[in-house]
């Protein structure tokens, strides 16, 4: 395919705005002319003019120059204009500012000239704010206006041409980080042939490359765990029956914790892949926040009294009553996911504290511990699937568990973040819209 002729923004700029001011001034000099042409020709058509000028002549040679000029100043008064008698080619007689605009072969602004017989000439033009008379302001402001009108069409047409690609790939960056994968650039758009066309294409083949490797990398894991959990489930069948042969005790039980632990992995991969894929058409019903709250605690019961940990609750009756629309498995898993991640960073006596309350339309759940804390850069990347903060979190688990309870908070239309807690340690915030309150 051959490569299409390309024609650079600058020069579509730099044409366009010089293209207007070309037309401005054309325009507005054809404007000018056009209106001095029709004051002149309106001077030309009065009638009598031509009388007048045969009378002056007569006065003239009868009484003298000056009853002739007092003659045509007490006409012109009557006319509003301004008259003058000469003989052909001799124009000393007028000002020198009509005298130039007559012999100037630019000039628009001319005055009217009538001949009149025996070699005379009658030279009109209006008085200064008399009837016909145009101001010269009027031009400048007839100019001006036509720059203003054409100028910004010119530069309403450049920021449109520009602004509205930019836009649309702007509109379309963020749906596809929204999770839609399947758009693209406008084809439109992507055939320009400017930068804005080659950003476009060059965004359409990144968006398409980076879409395919984490599809790629979503289906590896899938499989990858799938393929994991027949091995691992035959493999600790085989540790108890060999536990039940009389093998090493110490030794069985450390391989059997190994196997639970690639067995969760497993699982949470899993989790992890499904509510991915999922996205928002999950099973919804009516859910009591407090009440899985309340049986997330139960179960890490026993977790908490051997990490020495004492875990709190408080909501209030008005919050114990709120209900959300979403799929109970998933909000309990989310919930435990962070309640188990607080419990893992937090030293033996310490304290989890887990609050619920509702406002503004919204379930709140703060669980907050009383760890080391995470520092403020690292707290953006904590749900991000194997992100472990291991300086200061202690590297515990795989860095899965806040991912996936990310992933089915938003699957819920919720939204959860994490920042330092009033005790130095970390606090997890969940919010998801209440369905029923009370």
């Amino acid at each position: 395919m051959s490569r299409r002729l390309m024609f650079p923004l600058f020069w579509r700029i730099f044409l366009s705005i010089w293209l207007a001011m070309a037309v401005t001034v054309v325009a507005s000099n054809l404007a000018t002319r056009t209106l001095l042409d029709r004051e002149r020709q309106a001077i030309e058509r009065q009638v009598g003019l031509r009388d007048l000028g045969l009378e002056a002549i007569r006065v003239r040679e009868t009484e003298g120059r000056g009853d002739a000029w007092r003659f045509l100043r007490e006409q012109g008064k009557r006319l509003e204009l301004r008259l003058i008698l000469i003989e052909l080619d001799d124009d000393k007689r007028l000002p020198s500012s009509i005298r130039e605009r007559m012999k100037s072969g630019w000039y628009p602004q001319k005055p009217a000239v009538i001949d009149v017989a025996d070699g005379y000439q009658l030279v009109a033009w209006p008085r200064v704010n008399g009837e016909g008379w145009l101001d010269p302001k009027f031009f400048r402001v007839i100019e001006m206006g036509l720059a203003f009108v054409l100028i910004t069409l010119a530069c309403f047409w450049i920021a449109r041409f520009v602004s509205r690609p930019l836009k649309h790939m702007e509109s379309t960056a963020q749906r596809i980080a929204g999770g839609n994968t399947e758009l693209r650039v406008s084809e439109d758009i992507a055939r320009r042939r400017d930068e804005v066309g080659q950003l476009a294409t060059a965004f359409n083949a990144m968006t398409e490359r980076l879409c395919g490797l984490l599809e790629r990398q979503k289906h590896l894991l899938r499989d990858i765990s799938h393929d994991l959990r027949t091995p691992l489930t035959r493999q600790r069948i085989a540790i108890e029956l060999a536990s039940d042969g009389g093998a090493d005790e110490q030794l069985v039980a450390s391989i059997l914790r190994q196997n639970e632990r690639l067995e969760a992995m497993t699982s949470q991969i899993l989790t992890l892949y499904r509510v991915a894929e999922q996205g928002g058409d999950i099973e919804r019903e009516s859910v009591k926040p407090v009440k899985l709250l309340n049986q997330v605690l139960r179960d890490a019961a026993d977790y908490a009294d051997h990490q020495g940990v004492e875990c709190r609750l408080s909501a209030t009756d008005e919050t114990a009553k709120a209900s959300v629309l979403g799929d109970a498995g998933l909000m309990q898993r989310a919930f435990d996911n962070i309640l188990q991640n607080a419990l893992d960073h937090t030293p033996p006596g310490k304290r989890v504290q887990v609050r619920a309350s509702v406002a503004d339309g919204q379930v709140t759940v703060d669980i907050e511990d009383e760890g080391a804390g995470v520092p403020a850069e690292l707290l953006p990347h904590l749900f991000e699937p194997f992100f472990r903060a291991d300086k200061s979190r202690g590297g515990k688990g795989w860095g899965l568990g806040l991912a996936i309870a990310r992933d089915i908070v938003t699957a819920h239309d919720g939204e959860i973040r994490a920042a330092a807690g009033e005790s130095g340690g970390l606090r997890v915030t969940v919010r998801v819209p209440v369905f029923t309150a009370g």
